[in-house]
């Protein structure tokens, strides 16, 4: 029996947030909550946010690289952002973190972690979810970092089954708090994920990506303009 690919849903409708990230074999397709989208961060003589995007996993052959190629060629459709890839897989991170064993080449000249995510101004995560949980190299990667985070915005774009990684973000959002990042209310989630994509790396449904994640990136340039400004004016030093 085929299924009948569903639009986004709100948070805010009869479906409640529960239903929204249960075993529901209907819930595909990528989702985020219908609130009033922020304003667009209009053009201003204000230099571009410096957005990190985090990608979480480090499995081989990993889904993750059509999920964040996809979401960083949304990025790139605006001129109040500019993206910073942190892929905890690269050979330099890896062996910053002790993810491999193997000896990565260069690592030394590399910028580590923290000053990558200090030079910030908001992240946005990528992240699957694996057995109700998020990967334990993001955990790492997270704990590995402290005041870098703070005070700062933090988005997520999930992926996985029935549930859409939805489990892995509500766990996140614990971490982040406890680190004084502020996250982000709406989400991009992709339900059966690798049933929402072609071979070349594009969702099926083109528009309704695009208007999920100009919802997370209007909040997201919002808040990164917000904080950055507040930041400078009176360093956040809780």
């Amino acid at each position: 029996m085929s299924r009948t690919p569903r639009t986004p849903v709100s948070q805010d409708s009869p479906i409640s947030q529960d239903s929204h990230i249960s075993e529901d074999p209907i819930s595909e397709g990528p989702q985020t909550s219908q609130t009033p989208q922020a304003p667009r961060t209009p053009q201003s003589s204000q230099p571009p946010l410096k957005i990190g995007v985090l990608i979480g996993s480090v499995r081989p052959g990993r889904f993750a690289d059509k999920v964040s190629q996809w979401f960083v060629s949304e990025i790139g459709r605006r001129d109040d952002m500019e993206t910073h890839v942190i892929d905890l897989s690269e050979p330099a991170l890896a062996g910053e973190l002790k993810l491999t064993l193997e000896q990565a080449a260069g690592v030394g000249d590399a910028p580590t972690l923290a000053e990558r995510i200090g030079g910030l101004d908001g992240f946005v995560v990528v992240t699957p979810e694996y057995n109700h949980g998020y990967p334990a190299s993001l955990k790492l990667a997270i704990d590995y970092v402290y005041r870098e985070w703070r005070a700062k915005p933090v988005g997520f774009v999930s992926y996985g089954g029935m549930a859409g990684g939805q489990r892995a973000v509500e766990q996140l959002r614990q971490v982040f708090a406890e680190l004084h990042a502020v996250t982000l209310r709406d989400t991009v989630s992709f339900h059966m994920a690798w049933e929402q994509f072609d071979d070349e790396g594009r969702p099926h449904d083109q528009d309704g990506t695009a208007k999920a994640a100009a919802v997370l990136l209007d909040q997201l340039a919002w808040w990164g303009l917000t904080l950055r400004e507040g930041r400078a004016a009176r360093p956040y030093d809780s």
